[in-house]
Formats: C-alpha cells, sequence, structure tokens
C-alpha cells in the first residue's frame, strides 16, 4: 500500500472512530463496548480469512454496529426500565438506520451489511430480516458471538458481570441456536486470547491490517 493509500485507511478509520464517540456522547458507553468488540471480532475473522479488506470491513462493522441508535429518541435509548412494546418496535429499527448511514460511506458495503446484520439469531429468529444460517454475513456471525460475549463480561444497572467462564458456557449451550457452531468453533480455539483480552477489558483503537497480531493481543 503506498503512502497516499495508507493516509486514506487511516483517515477512513479515524472517521469511523468518531462516529462511534458522537453516539458514546448520547449513551455514555458505547463507544467503549464498541471498540472492544471490534478489537475481539477480529480473534475470531483471522481463523477464517487473512484478506486485509475484509479483516478493515469487519473491523468497521463491529465498530459501528450500533451507530444507528443515533437515531432512537432519547426517551427511548435512555430509559432506565424497560421499554413497552412500542418503544421496543422503535429500538429495533436500529440496525436499518445504521445500514443507511455506513452504507453512504464508499468502500464501507461489508461494514453496512454488519451493521444491517448484526442483530440476526443463526436460527433464523434474529431482525430485522430474519435470516439464517449462512444467510448472516460471516462478519455478522462473528460479531455476534462477541458482542454477547462482552455484554455478559460487563456489569450493567441491573445486575454485576458474569465471569469469562459463565459466559463461556452460555455461548456453547447456544450453538446452532443464536450462534454460527463455526463461530463457537472458533471461540473455543481461541479462549486463551480471549479470555486474557476480555478480562483485560481490551479496547485499543487501530487499523486492523497494519497492526500485528502481537499487538492486538496485548494488554491495553
Amino acid at each position: 500500500m503506498n503512502v497516499e493509500a495508507d493516509n486514506l485507511v487511516r483517515a477512513d478509520a479515524a472517521f469511523a472512530e468518531a462516529l462511534v464517540e458522537a453516539l458514546d456522547i448520547r449513551e455514555h458507553e458505547t463507544g467503549d463496548h464498541s471498540k472492544r468488540v471490534a478489537c475481539h471480532t477480529l480473534v475470531l475473522a483471522r481463523r477464517f480469512t487473512a484478506d486485509t479488506d475484509q479483516l478493515r470491513q469487519i473491523y468497521w462493522g463491529a465498530l459501528l454496529h450500533d451507530i444507528g441508535k443515533i437515531g432512537i429518541p432519547d426517551a427511548i435509548l435512555l430509559k432506565q426500565g424497560a421499554l413497552n412494546k412500542d418503544e421496543w418496535q422503535e429500538m429495533r429499527t436500529h440496525p436499518e438506520k445504521g445500514h443507511r448511514i455506513v452504507a453512504q460511506i464508499q468502500g464501507m458495503e461489508e461494514a453496512a451489511e454488519i451493521v444491517l446484520s448484526h442483530e440476526e439469531r443463526f436460527d433464523g429468529t434474529g431482525y430485522p430480516r430474519g435470516l439464517k444460517g449462512e444467510q448472516i454475513s460471516l462478519g455478522a456471525r462473528l460479531f455476534a458471538l462477541i458482542d454477547t460475549l462482552d455484554a455478559m463480561t460487563s456489569d450493567r444497572p441491573y445486575r454485576k458481570a458474569l465471569s469469562f467462564d459463565q459466559a463461556y458456557a452460555e455461548i456453547v449451550k447456544m450453538s446452532g441456536i443464536q450462534f454460527d457452531p463455526l463461530a463457537v468453533q472458533a471461540f473455543l480455539a481461541e479462549e486463551t486470547t480471549l479470555r486474557e483480552m476480555v478480562e483485560a477489558k481490551c479496547m485499543q483503537s487501530h487499523d486492523p491490517a497494519i497492526t500485528s497480531k502481537a499487538n492486538e493481543r496485548s494488554r491495553p
């Protein structure tokens, strides 16, 4: 990659991260979560591809997965209690809203598809399109597992974080239901690395194609 192209890649990465920071201003936690899951999703993705362009798309898709929540009203997005039926229906529009945003960025077609599909489930019971199995993009299938791992191992207002071992058991149980069995196999193969990263709350910001695997696995 020449200097000009490299600078463009870095500028695109910085822009993607700026979008996440914009959402973080509203939600006060999404930025850290998004950076962590983008970093962790790459650990799984590298077991399936060494293509730098595809890795970038997966990284950006994971980083920007919740960007559509910018279009969700504060009364719903920041509500402390449970959402009612109408509020939940509005919240479920965030993948499509996010897709409309990311799809306008040149060269982010695959990332936009991950944003649109990140709430789909392997058994077809997810949303917004009810996709099943390999109808869901690889990046979205890998991300779904990592997103759940991060959610379970992070503190929430209504509960304390679960241990990695508790999350591990739940992920294995949901293989073929919520998660792609191949993604679960990759998770099992990378258990040691992901355990270390989860415990360190790794959320480093980087271009996935030019950062070494060793650096990605290092603690922040």
